[in-house]
């Protein structure tokens, strides 16, 4: 018996025994077995989640902060269901969809998964070299474009995304090296690098916490208006509106974020026993995470900018919204230097994350390994996006729409799937829920499935309209 396997015994057997006690008494080691989850949390804690947040804050106040946590509750709700399929029945979900459900959409789900990944990277290191820049400026005052002019800046970004990109790719790879387990008997890498994402999730919790507290020591919060905007109380009427509503419901649980969490939960080598600790790992790794950071960066533009005389069209992206911030009244330290780990932090986890999926994608696709060559080949295939420094301006507008469209449409049909896949009796055998349980996880997926699909016809409504 490996070490790997004595160890998942091991594991099992303290599962067991938690199982018994009250589930306050098992949070502590929940946390300390969980990973996955946070892997999702990285994912989806990027550029996308920053600039949505940025913006329902600096153009709706606090009235829309409800959105992004009912996008990640629905997110939430079919995460569960699809750790309850990949765990018991120990197939990937590729594998699943396309032998249970369908095969051209199993394909589809996959190559959007692999494209987006790579799209969403031209925008992703454009974002952390600006914020690696900002970093740098505020810190030591060093400025290239102050001193060389913007040709040299260009070069500049770049070395920089180039530097964001050799740590995701170091980072990525070490993964890829260990993906199997019970290859080593050392210390996994899979486990260092969750240990090292439940890190940064942390860290950009509190920088954002940081930056809300010193506004609102500035008198730039309304606390009561904030209770408020989390109770749903109006819809968007415009087609700005409905457009951010729907980045927000896109960037919660995004498609790729579906692909590869089943693969995640497969690479930790969990099993049917660990079903429930796989639900309170999405609830500390994804959910808590996203509701708290998206939240905090909502209040805080909401408070500096909403209803002031600030020129926001236009200027709402990471890279501005510091210097924004500061000319609200923060201090330049806060606003600048604070603001700017939190963003880089979570455009780092994000772009980790889409060379991983990259990675399991292709594999699914070509039948490799993982852990193999191929597959380590394959998770750098969002290199070229570090080209986005330049280019992504003027790309931005011709990708963006057509990748939101494909994504947007693709995810209430996998969601589709998985309830299928739930309800297979042929697929999960024994495992399919029944009774009330079996009714009360459809309804939660029906709301789901109705939920997205209502959004994108009303979206496309109000666009028409």
């Amino acid at each position: 018996m490996t070490q790997s396997t004595t160890t998942k015994s091991n594991e099992v057997e303290i599962l067991t025994a938690l199982a018994k006690k009250p589930w306050f008494a098992r949070v502590p080691t929940y946390l300390k077995l969980s990973g996955p989850g946070w892997l999702q949390g990285a994912m989806t804690l990027g550029g996308g989640s920053a600039v949505t947040s940025l913006t329902i804050g600096a153009v709706f106040g606090y009235e829309f902060l409800w959105v992004q946590p009912v996008a990640m509750v629905i997110g939430c709700i079919m995460l569960f269901a699809l750790a309850h399929q990949t765990l018991h029945s120990q197939t990937s979900p590729f594998e699943s969809m396309k032998k249970h459900v369908n095969a051209p959409l199993a394909w589809a789900w996959a190559i959007a998964a692999f494209a987006s990944s790579i799209i969403w990277g031209f925008a992703h290191y454009p974002l952390s070299a600006g914020m690696l820049e900002e970093i740098i400026v505020v810190s030591s005052g060093f400025s290239v474009e102050q001193q060389q002019g913007g040709a040299a800046r260009d070069g500049y970004l770049l070395a920089l995304a180039l530097l964001v990109w050799a740590g995701c790719a170091y980072t990525s790879w070490r993964y890829g090296d260990q993906v199997d387990e019970s290859q080593s008997g050392k210390h996994s890498a899979v486990k260092i690098f969750e240990t090292s994402i439940k890190v940064l999730s942390g860290l950009i919790v509190i920088a954002f916490a940081w930056v809300v507290i010193s506004a609102s020591l500035n008198g730039k919060v309304d606390w009561a208006a904030v209770m408020a905007g989390y109770i749903p109380s109006s819809l968007p009427q415009t087609s700005a509106g409905v457009t951010t509503m729907m980045a927000a419901l896109g960037s919660a649980v995004g498609i790729n974020m579906t692909f590869i969490y089943g693969y995640t939960l497969l690479h930790k080598k969990w099993t049917p026993d660990h079903v429930e600790l796989s639900r309170y790992d999405i609830a500390f790794g994804l959910v808590m995470p996203y509701i708290l950071v998206t939240s905090l960066i909502s209040i805080a533009a909401a408070g500096a900018f909403y209803g002031s005389d600030l020129d926001i069209q236009g200027k709402l992206s990471p890279a501005q919204a510091g210097k924004m911030f500061m000319s609200a009244g923060l201090d330049e330290v806060t606003s600048r230097l604070i603001f700017a780990f939190g963003i880089l932090g979570m455009a780092v986890g994000s772009l980790v994350m889409h060379m991983l999926c990259c990675g399991s994608a292709a594999a699914a696709m070509f039948n490799w390994k993982e852990g193999s060559l191929q597959y380590k080949l394959a998770l750098l295939a969002p290199t070229p996006a570090v080209l986005g420094v330049f280019v992504w301006s003027t790309m931005g507008a011709y990708v963006v729409l057509p990748t939101s469209a494909i994504c947007g449409f693709l995810l209430p049909i996998a969601y589709i799937g998985w309830a299928s896949l739930h309800n297979n009796k042929a697929y999960l055998g024994h495992a399919r829920p029944k009774g009330v349980k079996r009714l009360l996880f459809n309804v939660a997926m029906l709301l789901c499935i109705v939920t997205v699909l209502a959004s994108v016809v009303y979206s496309t409504y109000v666009k028409l309209g």
